[in-house]
């Protein structure tokens, strides 16, 4: 009996005419290598089955919602909507439909000091050493990687953020993708290098202009963090809630550098998300954080990966998710430590809040040791609003609704604390109750 993923078309309307033509439509002069590893991802793209319900890299997943047919590449947008966040940044690049719609450029002195903030494009023809040895540069590891390998063949253009040893950014730098149109694809990418000893926070968004159109987002990124270095990444998913998004972001962190990353999901009806953190030298520290509201009857798959390849090196992942309604949610996370990676000190922990009799959670935390000399924790719950507060609240007047807000608030505000800077906090908590709320 054919399972229904092996009756799809393995291309859908990704097919070689539609590749052919998105290599006729890239600029001239991009380097002769990128222009081959897009043909051979293509290659291994359309060579690759879908994932089936027997896959382990897709447990518990609808593998049946999964479909590349009656999707679009779209036109140029003339328009967007721009959605503010509410703080101050220190340049800005809009991307609509996978092209620069708009940006807020870097001020003087931070040019002079080497800041790099541009299209992906430019920074292939201007800085190509540096986006040959970064873009994209980690193998996928969490299965076949079918639609990485889409997203790397069809990657027109994305934002190059680089900042030379030493300099810090005052301010976060805004990069933002949208989404416009019915039956959309796009394939938004974000390369950020943190050189040695230098300090920046980006803050991204993914957005659709209307939230019932059907669409399709492959987006990643690779985060990179030097020697010493300081990277706060915030990324914000909130695709229309038809649109099949996959996401694929990869973090490298080197000696005494510190990533903290924190992914709040909200939209698109189903949605994979898979983070890769990689600690390559003493002293490098990740943290993993991410925030979800899930509703209707939305899937949100969640896969992590923590590898420590050297001795001394720390993670801390929590992953809260609040479950209204049908919504699914699956967590699966593993922790590697290789041989040579003694002291290791890291953490892995999913907890669910149950809205819904109907919601399901799934989680499934992992450990892969082969030190033995380490320090390493991981669990999972998932749990319902205590009646007592919630009766607590409806007692003073506060209806249902809003005392299960109010509750859910103050289970993410665990996470929302790590952050450092109160605006970015303000913006977050100010985006979710919008959401949350609907």
């Amino acid at each position: 009996m054919s399972t229904l993923t092996e009756t799809k078309s393995l291309v859908g309307a990704f097919t070689p005419e539609a590749f052919a033509a998105h290599l006729a439509s890239l600029p001239p002069g991009l380097p002769a290598w990128w222009l081959e590893r897009k043909r051979a991802a293509y290659a291994r793209f359309a060579a690759l089955p879908l994932p089936g319900r027997t896959d382990e890299a897709w447990r518990f997943s609808n593998v049946g919602g999964l479909t590349l047919d009656g999707f679009a590449f779209p036109a140029a947008a003339t328009a967007v909507p721009f959605a503010p966040i509410g703080i101050k940044k220190s340049a800005k690049l809009v991307f609509a439909n996978g092209r620069l719609f708009s940006r807020e450029v870097l001020a003087a002195d931070l040019v002079a000091r080497g800041v790099i903030v541009d299209t992906l494009q430019n920074a292939l023809l201007r800085h190509e050493a540096l986006v040959k040895e970064h873009l994209l540069a980690q193998p996928p590891k969490f299965g076949p990687g079918k639609f990485s390998a889409l997203h790397e063949a069809f990657l027109a253009d994305g934002a190059f953020v680089f900042v030379p040893k030493g300099v810090e950014l005052g301010h976060p730098v805004g990069l933002f993708h949208y989404a416009l149109g019915a039956d959309a694809a796009v394939f938004p990418h974000s390369l950020v290098i943190a050189d040695d000893n230098a300090k920046v926070t980006i803050v991204e968004y993914f957005g659709s202009t209307v939230d019932t159109e059907a669409q399709f987002a492959a987006g990643a990124n690779d985060l990179y963090a030097g020697h010493g270095a300081q990277l706060t990444y915030i990324g914000k998913q909130d695709w229309s809630h038809r649109a099949l998004s996959f996401q694929s972001n990869s973090t490298v962190v080197r000696r005494d550098a510190r990533v903290q990353s924190l992914n709040l999901h909200l939209g698109a009806r189903q949605a994979r998300h898979e983070s890769l953190s990689q600690l390559q030298a003493p002293g490098a520290f990740s943290e993993m954080l991410a925030l979800t509201v899930a509703r209707e009857t939305q899937e949100f798959d969640q896969r992590t990966l923590q590898i420590h390849q050297a001795p001394n090196t720390k993670s801390d992942l929590l992953y809260k998710n609040a479950l209204l309604d049908q919504a699914k949610t699956i967590f699966s996370g593993l922790i590697v430590v290789d041989a040579d990676a003694q002291k290791t000190d890291a953490y892995q922990s999913n907890r669910n809040l149950m809205l819904s009799e109907e919601a399901e959670a799934n989680s499934l935390p992992g450990l892969e040791i082969q030190a033995n000399d380490v320090r390493c924790t991981h669990g999972a719950t998932s749990s319902r609003i205590d009646p007592e507060q919630e009766f607590y609240l409806q007692s003073r007047g506060i209806d249902k609704t809003t005392a299960d807000e109010l509750l859910t608030f103050g289970f993410f505000e665990e996470v929302l604390n790590r952050l450092a800077d109160d605006d970015l906090h303000a913006a977050l908590r100010t985006l979710i109750q919008t959401k949350f709320t609907k």
